[in-house]
C-alpha cells in the first residue's frame, strides 16, 4: 500500500493545532477565575459594645464590598446566636463562641472570601485567638460610648441590666476590654453610616485589599 505522506503531513499538523487551541482556550479559562491581583482574602472583626453600630456598620460594609469582590460573606452576631441559641453570657462561653467564630473566620479568609464578622467580643483573649487564626485580620474598634449607647437601646436591655433584671451584660455588669492596638477605631457618634464605612474602604484602599 502507498503512503501519501503530505496528507498525512497535513494531517498532523491539523491535530498538533487542534491541540494547541483546546489548550490555549483551557488556560485562558483558568486564567479568568483566578483573583485579580491584590484581591485577597480578609477578616474585618467588628467589635464594641451593644448599640455601638456593629451591625448597621457591618451591612453597609457587606453592600460595598459585595459590588467590588467576588466573595463576600458576614457573620453577625445576633443572627448566629439566633442560630445556635444554646451559648451562655458568662466569660467562659463568650470566649468558646468567639473563638469558635474566629476558627471560621479563618476558614472563609484562606479561600478567598472577604469576612465581616460583627460580635460584641468583649474579652481580648477571644479577640486575639480569632486574630491568631487569620492571615489578614483587621480588628475593628467601634468605640461609641455606653452613654451613646444607651440612648439608642430600643429594646431597653441596658436599664434592665441596671436594673438587675438581665445579668452578665457587657458595659454594665461585665466589662469590656478595650482593644490596645485596633486597626480601625470609630466613634459612631454623630457620624452618618457611610462616612464611617467609607474610613474602613479608605484602610482597605490603602493596602491594597481593594
Amino acid at each position: 500500500m502507498q503512503i501519501n505522506f503530505p496528507i498525512i503531513f497535513i494531517l498532523a499538523l491539523f491535530i498538533a493545532g487542534l491541540f494547541f487551541s483546546i489548550g490555549y482556550v483551557l488556560a485562558k479559562i483558568a486564567g479568568n477565575t483566578r483573583k485579580e491581583p491584590g484581591k485577597k482574602g480578609f477578616v474585618l472583626w467588628l467589635t464594641g459594645l451593644s448599640g455601638a453600630g456593629k451591625t448597621t456598620l457591618a451591612e453597609a460594609l457587606y453592600q460595598e464590598l459585595k459590588a467590588a469582590l467576588p466573595s463576600v460573606e458576614i457573620l453577625d452576631g445576633d443572627i448566629v446566636r439566633s442560630l445556635f441559641n444554646n451559648r451562655g453570657f458568662d466569660k467562659e462561653s463568650r470566649n468558646e463562641h468567639i473563638k469558635r467564630m474566629g476558627f471560621i473566620s479563618g476558614l472563609l479568609e484562606r479561600n478567598g472570601v472577604a469576612v465581616i464578622s460583627a460580635f460584641i467580643s468583649p474579652y481580648s483573649e477571644a479577640r486575639e485567638f480569632a486574630r491568631s487564626q487569620c492571615h489578614h485580620f483587621i480588628e475593628i474598634y467601634v468605640a461609641t460610648p455606653v452613654d451613646e449607647c444607651k440612648k439608642r437601646d430600643v429594646k431597653g436591655l441596658y436599664r434592665k441590666a441596671e436594673a438587675g433584671e438581665i445579668s452578665n451584660f457587657t458595659g454594665v455588669n461585665d466589662p469590656y476590654e478595650e482593644p490596645e492596638n485596633p486597626e480601625i477605631r470609630i466613634d459612631t457618634t454623630g457620624r452618618s453610616v457611610e462616612n464611617c464605612a467609607e474610613q474602613v474602604l479608605r484602610y482597605l484602599r490603602s493596602r491594597s485589599y481593594l
